[in-house]
């Protein structure tokens, strides 16, 4: 898989952004293939990259410290030195405004990294709790800000109602001030930090706007712009925190505890997290399966809609695997884990979609690069207008700074910066709850150029497996379908395997069976000899004839492999066996046409039997007997003729023409660690239909990420006019903000919701 060149190297995920100000671009840092010997903390109001990017800036001067991995999701850091390097930079972390927590690690490890904690899923499950996301509870207490909005308006009263009454002026001067200490200390302490250090956020805007305002009278609008602002914080940061959650549910899919066989034959319930592999756990109808496993024992339906998104339940029997988190519908299974609680599929799945997080779609780099010029340009255009209005406007002096300081108000680029990560975030959630997993916003957001898609046949295409699909009888009055089933049933082979399940009814004995290496099998069934053998068997035997090799032709141009029953006499019947095309197939090239995409069949099949193949599917364009270099070329040539290519196969002998893609497509992927690993998409069942969804999902995505920004900068410009021009107040400016973000926020949550009669 190509390296996404949007990847921050060393953070895990990124999220939305909210108070810590935004429009940085973020540093890079050493990448590091692991932490070990690192210690983790958890920063409650470190939610967005920017706020990630001030606390790099922060540690920058700390020497000794030989590595940093930022988790935004969990709100966590984990920094790797001695312990006089820990010291030092818990220090500049606090100097800079943030309050980092000691915090025990803990969740699905990197794909191929083991795990070092013996409780991993339990302490996974408990680190993305809900309420472990939400801002610093003592911060942020809806108590607290209800009564900072209660003084602000007090001192709105005050104000209003006796301006000039000493006693009443000093009262209301208190009250503001003490609104604005309930809501605003810890915005006074991260933007006194910026400012500090030179850096221009929202908190330092907020910093110089309250603080002015107080300043020069206007200490009711003052109080009432702080309190005003940690409400929308408090509530922008629950609505964005929706996007995340709908990732974070799936944790909640696994159960804790599973009842596992004891060597006394007891069965005993354990917590899932100690369950070693290679026991048996015991799965009661209705219940959710806790690990992953293989099914040793019973038979029942399977829904495996959390984990591939399949609509319907899937039957499982003796040798079937089962996935952690999906639910039995009706009869008892026992299975034999395969998996630990921390590597099994539905961990692997939230692991990569978290990383996933961290890999930035080309519009929100975009967006962040913007608003690293936007932020500091509308503190210099404030400053213009503080300075320069009196002299060419002819605006007083308090009129001018006020304005100035509205100004600041309505530059908060948080609406802005926010969009792009919550419909990230909100798309990728809706991807995998489809069964789609898609490994970084890059991936997402070019799924929509995608000109043309290479489809592997077996396995992609093609159900993967043989099949009886026609049979002839050429000796009238012969059970010649007994007689071939019996025979077919005692061998190990493939087509005999396919023939004996395709021939439903009685078996009889079969006396002196031999299998014929390369020809097929023979035996004895009520005494007489016969054989089930392929054309090369009947040739050799002289059985073959003129009208057979006719029969023989004709269901070879099909792509068919056909074996023959025959005595000493002559060919009895003839058994067509065939690799069938998957159900979904169909519909998904006619849907990938719809959408001006053009398949392709790149295969190593023969050439007859890939274009027999392509015909029931509806793919024009065919190319067989291809190696996996051919294939690369093949890919190669596509890009040249139509543009950006993705290439669908298993993520194993497709590996070459993967690489090559555009975007890397892996069918089947549910437990498949190699194709998770090779693909940039996986698609976690063998649904075809999912290649279609991704690229009309990658459309709503790019649609929405383009309103959002319109929405964000419409406003501001809206709001930039009123506060020059107008009347604007900052309460309103603050008002005009937390509009917009809520707007913007909600239009990138409407792609959680699937849209009608497309799927996604």
């Amino acid at each position: 898989m190509r390296p996404d060149p949007s990847a921050p190297t060393s953070t895990e995920s990124h999220d939305h952004c909210c108070s810590g100000g935004c429009g940085t671009e973020p540093l890079a840092v050493v990448p590091m293939p692991s932490l070990a010997g690192s210690t983790t903390y958890r920063i409650a109001t470190m939610d967005c990259p920017v706020e990630e990017n001030e606390i790099r800036r922060a540690l920058e001067p700390v020497a000794g410290i030989r590595g940093l991995r930022f988790q935004l999701a969990a709100r966590t850091l984990a920094i790797r030195g001695d312990h006089d390097v820990q010291s030092a930079a818990l220090a500049a972390i606090r100097k800079a405004g943030f309050d980092p927590k000691p915090h025990t690690p803990g969740g699905a490890a990197p794909i191929g990294e083991p795990h070092r904690h013996a409780h991993a899923h339990d302490d996974h499950a408990h680190a993305h709790a809900h309420a472990d996301h939400a801002p610093d509870a003592a911060a942020t207490s809806p108590i607290r800000l209800a009564a900072a909005l209660i003084l602000a308006l007090a001192a709105e009263a005050l104000h209003f109602l006796a301006p000039e009454t000493v006693w009443l002026k000093a009262l209301g001067l208190a009250v503001a001030a003490l609104a604005i200490g309930l809501s605003g200390i810890d915005t006074y302490l991260k933007g006194f930090g910026a400012l500090r250090r030179g850096r221009l956020n929202i908190s330092a805007l907020m910093t110089v706007a309250v603080t002015g305002a107080f300043v020069i009278g206007q200490w009711p609008e003052a109080a009432m712009v702080m309190a005003l602002y940690a409400i929308a914080e408090l509530i922008e940061a629950r609505a964005a925190d929706r996007a995340r959650n709908a990732i974070e549910g799936l944790l909640a899919l696994a159960p804790e505890a599973a009842d596992v066989l004891q060597a006394d034959g007891q069965w005993l319930t354990t917590a899932s997290a100690g369950v070693p592999i290679d026991s048996v756990v015991r799965l009661r109808p209705g219940a959710r399966v806790p690990l992953d496993g293989v099914v040793t024992r019973g038979q029942s339906a399977i829904d495996q809609a959390p984990v591939t998104g399949e609509s319907l339940p899937v039957d499982k029997t003796v040798g079937d695997p089962v996935f952690a988190g999906t639910i039995n519908q009706a009869g008892e299974l026992q299975f034999r884990v395969t998996a630990a609680a921390s590597d099994t599929t539905l961990a692997r799945i939230i692991h990569a979609v978290e990383e996933a997080q961290g890999k930035r779609a080309p519009t929100q780099r975009f967006v962040d690069r913007f608003a690293a010029i936007y932020t500091p340009a509308v503190f210099l255009l404030a400053v213009a207008v503080a300075l320069l209005t009196p002299w060419l406007l002819g605006f007083g002096w308090l009129d001018a700074v006020y304005k100035a300081l509205v100004l600041l108000v309505v530059a908060c680029p948080c609406a802005l910066v926010i969009s792009t990560p919550v419909t990230v975030v909100s798309a990728l959630a809706a991807a995998a709850r489809r069964g789609i997993l898609i490994k970084g916003g890059t991936y997402l957001e070019s799924a929509r150029t995608l000109k043309a898609i290479a489809l592997d046949k077996t396995g992609t295409v093609t159900t993967g497996k043989p099949s009886l699909v026609a049979w002839e009888l050429l000796r009238p009055g012969v059970d010649a379908g007994v007689l071939a089933a019996s025979l077919a049933s005692r061998s190990d082979h493939p087509v005999s395997q396919a023939i004996a399940a395709g021939l439903d009814g009685t078996r009889i004995a079969v006396d002196g069976f031999t299998a014929l290496p390369g020809r097929g099998i023979e035996g004895r069934l009520a005494g007489q000899p016969l054989v089930l053998g392929n054309r090369r068997l009947v040739e050799e035997r002289g059985l073959a004839t003129p009208d057979l090799e006719v029969r023989l032709a004709g269901h070879e141009q099909q792509g068919r492999t056909v074996t023959l029953l025959a005595d000493t006499a002559g060919v009895m019947a003839l058994f067509a066996v065939a690799d069938t095309i998957k159900p979904t197939s169909r519909d998904a090239v006619r849907e990938l046409k719809a959408l001006g995409v053009v398949p392709v069949m790149l295969t190593g099949d023969n050439t007859t039997t890939a274009r027999a193949i392509a015909a029931q599917a509806g793919i024009d364009d065919v190319q067989g007997n291809l190696l996996p270099q051919d294939k690369q070329a093949a890919i190669q040539a596509l890009q040249q003729r139509h543009g950006p290519t993705a290439m669908t196969g298993d993520g194993i002998n497709d590996a070459p023409a993967l690489a090559q893609a555009d975007i890397g497509f892996a069918m089947g992927g549910a437990g498949t660690d190699i194709a998770m690993e090779a693909a940039d998409v996986v698609i976690m069942n063998d649904h075809l239909g999912r290649l279609p969804e991704t690229i009309r999902l990658s459309r709503r995505t790019h649609a929405v990420l383009w309103q959002n920004i319109a929405l964000a900068l419409g406003i501001k410009a809206v709001f930039m006019a009123l506060a020059l021009f107008g009347s604007a107040t900052m309460w309103m400016a603050v008002f005009a903000d937390m509009g917009a973000t809520l707007i913007v926020v909600a239009n990138g949550l409407r792609l959680l919701r699937p849209q009608a009669g497309t799927g996604v």
